[in-house]
């Protein structure tokens, strides 16, 4: 097996332990300290806009979807903002799709428009893999790369069952990555997931100690509320 990159620190939602999660500030933040990358949510208004919002409601309980881009709160981005606030880091754009919340989308309309503002702005740099598309819905990570097969996909799941399998099944289907909750990884689901090619991006670790774990393991990526700290692990663990 060919050496792998170093462990990647992904800061989820841009640096939200510092910062309001998902907003300029955060993504700006997690730029100046170093991470290699951005965690975003992508869900879209009914004039059409993509934003970029965890929720599928705001605060106050109103429905994103529901609602025209002039009556969202001026601290909620689109994605084109967010994307350029991002500057030289590569962005995990999770489209926000699931089937228990007000704007499920079962005909992926929503996927569709994130990947026209995606290929729009890879004309611009050119390499598709600045980007990595997830998703809990496995149909939205299915249809993605039946769109677009050269921009790197991964599915989100809170478990993996069968690691051998499913990573036997992932690359088959040609995606790139599995992103699974903390919690359930392990140094063994890491070596059969990298045997079969696909790199394993964890979900949410703020804790130093797992991720000098993690890192040890040999994990593709960590996605983290606090970029600074993993960051500071990862120069430790060099």
């Amino acid at each position: 097996m060919n050496a792998r990159k170093p462990t990647q620190i992904m800061a989820h939602r841009g640096a939200s332990s510092a910062a309001p999660a998902n907003t300029i500030a955060a993504f700006v933040l997690a730029r100046d300290m170093g991470a290699h990358a951005v965690e975003l949510d992508v869900r879209q208004c009914s004039t059409g806009e993509l934003v970029v919002h965890h929720d599928p409601h705001l605060a106050d309980g109103r429905i994103i979807a529901h609602l025209d881009k002039q009556h969202l709160p001026k601290h909620i981005p689109t994605l084109d903002e967010a994307l350029d606030a991002c500057g030289d880091m590569w962005v995990n754009v999770e489209v926000k799709n699931y089937f228990t919340e007000p704007d499920y989308d079962s005909g992926d309309q929503r996927t569709l428009a994130v990947l026209e503002v995606l290929r729009r702005r890879t004309a611009q740099h050119g390499d598709p893999r600045r980007y990595l598309l997830s998703c809990f819905r496995r149909k939205t990570v299915e249809r993605t790369h039946a769109e677009w097969p050269e921009l790197p996909t991964a599915w989100l799941t809170a478990f993996v069952r069968d690691a051998r399998a499913l990573a036997r099944d992932l690359r088959a289907s040609g995606h790139a990555a599995v992103h699974p909750e903390v919690s359930r990884v392990s140094r063994e689901m890491i070596e059969v997931f990298h045997a079969e090619g696909i790199a394993v991006n964890a979900w949410t670790c703020d804790d130093a100690a797992r991720m000098r774990e993690l890192i040890d393991w040999g994990i593709d990526g960590i996605c983290t509320n606090v970029p600074d700290v993993g960051l500071r692990v990862l120069g430790e663990t060099a």
